[in-house]
């Protein structure tokens, strides 16, 4: 079975373009080229992927679906936000979904409901990855990740070398990506 890959579509946007200012044109173009790249990576792994954007400040009273590519693009209707649709399809969807935000809130939901999260950074990395050789993409998730950065206690016994369990089962559902 395919994973479901949920996308904070500004979110992710907001961290590959930090620190640069965007007018609704560059907005409108930095978004198709998100689109283009999430639709190059989803046939390269075969994931269904959701992307979900905030509309709720736009004239419409409707949420809008639009298929580009293999890649479902969500926009909100008129006084929602794209955290509460997000939030709702992972409920729905539980363990069967990866979800890529760095939202606190979104990431406390999905973690409640034992779903995988993947911080925005994190993704975008995997994404860029193709031009990369694997063992310095590893370097660079364990080094983005602050969910990766944990520090063997000294008090521990063991190889001081070998990462801790977790980081390892992380790892490993991150080499899907």
């Amino acid at each position: 079975m395919a994973t479901h890959v949920i996308i904070d579509g500004y979110n992710l946007l907001g961290a590959s373009e930090r620190g640069s200012r965007t007018t609704d044109q560059d907005g409108e173009a930095s978004r198709e080229r998100l689109l283009h790249d999430l639709a190059t990576y989803q046939h390269r792994v075969g994931h269904t992927i959701t992307v979900v954007f905030d509309a709720w400040r736009q004239h419409g009273g409707t949420q809008h679906h639009e298929h580009r590519t293999g890649v479902t693009v969500i926009f909100t209707k008129q006084g929602e936000q794209a955290d509460q649709v997000i939030q709702r399809m992972v409920r729905a969807q539980s363990q069967n979904c990866v979800v890529v935000s760095s939202d606190h809130e979104i990431i406390a939901t999905a973690q409640a409901h034992g779903a995988m999260v993947l911080r925005s950074q994190v993704f975008l990395t995997k994404l860029r990855e193709q031009t990369v050789s694997s063992r310095h993409a590893e370097s660079a998730i364990l080094h983005d990740d602050p969910d990766m950065n944990q520090m063997r206690r000294p008090d521990k016994k063991g190889n001081p070398r070998k990462l801790p369990k977790a980081v390892r089962q992380r790892l490993r559902k991150l080499k899907k990506f």
